[in-house]
This record gives C-alpha cells, structure tokens and sequence, in this order.
C-alpha cells in the first residue's frame, strides 16, 4: 500500500491580516523548536547534512537561513494558522 498524504484543504482560507503579521514570529520559532529538538538528538552544526556525523547546515539562527529554509518554516507557519481557522478555531490577541 503507497501512501497518499490528504491534508485539509487551507486554500480558500483568507487569514485576517493581523493574523497574517505572525507568519515570520511563528516560522521563527518553528525552526527554534526544530535546531532545539536536533541538538537534544546530538546533531550540531555541519556545512553539509551529514545523518552519520549528526551535522546539519540549518542549525544556525533563523536570521541565517536561506530564503528557502525560512520559506519552508513559513509555509509551515501559514498552513497551521489556516487548519486552525478551517477547524472553526479562532485566533484573537489578548
């Protein structure tokens, strides 16, 4: 059996704007969370990922991510804030 992913469908959902302004807090901290976790596991920075040696290039500051790393975080970031929003969820600033 091949599996076939089947996420919710985000892309009629228009995030509010204030909503929208905390893409970059929350792809930030996604990828904190992220180097947080790899360090625990015993991996440190490398130039190139190395599975053997426990390397990886991202574990560096978000701010030092290429575009496309962060744009990863990012989407990550968005997709969540709209499953929230399409689950009848709603997000407001206290």
């Amino acid at each position: 059996m091949t599996y076939k992913p089947n996420p919710l469908k985000t892309a009629s959902i228009v995030l509010p704007e204030e909503i929208e302004s905390l893409q970059e807090q929350l792809a930030e901290n996604i990828h904190e969370i992220w180097a947080q976790q790899r360090i625990q596991q015993g991996w440190k920075y490398g130039p190139e990922r190395n599975d053997q040696k426990k390397e990886h290039p991202n574990l560096v500051p978000y701010n030092q991510l290429s575009e496309e790393d962060k744009d990863y975080d990012r989407n990550t970031a968005m997709e969540t804030l709209k499953t929230i929003i399409l689950l009848g969820y709603s997000i407001e600033k206290s």
